[in-house]
């Protein structure tokens, strides 16, 4: 969750537990995942798009109450979204 402090700069709290994120000059330092879904047709959140940040923490405990395990792919960089290595 991104809210704005009272001296104007944004911080990110995780969605789950609150936990305020480590940031650095505007760049969170620590892992931290922003999930966003946009809810279609036949769904009864119609046309609603809801996004959350979960502290890496927060999204391992969600993860393991999955009945299929999550897909992971490995990145070569943060950065770059288009240079993926094989799944994990």
């Amino acid at each position: 969750m991104k809210k704005m402090n009272s001296k104007g700069k944004y911080e990110i709290f995780c969605h789950k537990c609150g936990k305020k994120m480590q940031m650095t000059n505007g760049i969170v330092t620590e892992g931290i995942i922003r999930l966003q879904g946009k809810w279609g047709y036949f769904s009864n959140k119609d046309l609603q798009m809801h996004t959350m940040d979960l502290c890496e923490e927060c999204y391992d405990s969600i993860a393991t109450l999955f009945k299929y395990p999550v897909d992971v792919t490995e990145y070569i960089s943060v950065e770059d979204d288009y240079y993926m290595l094989e799944q994990v």
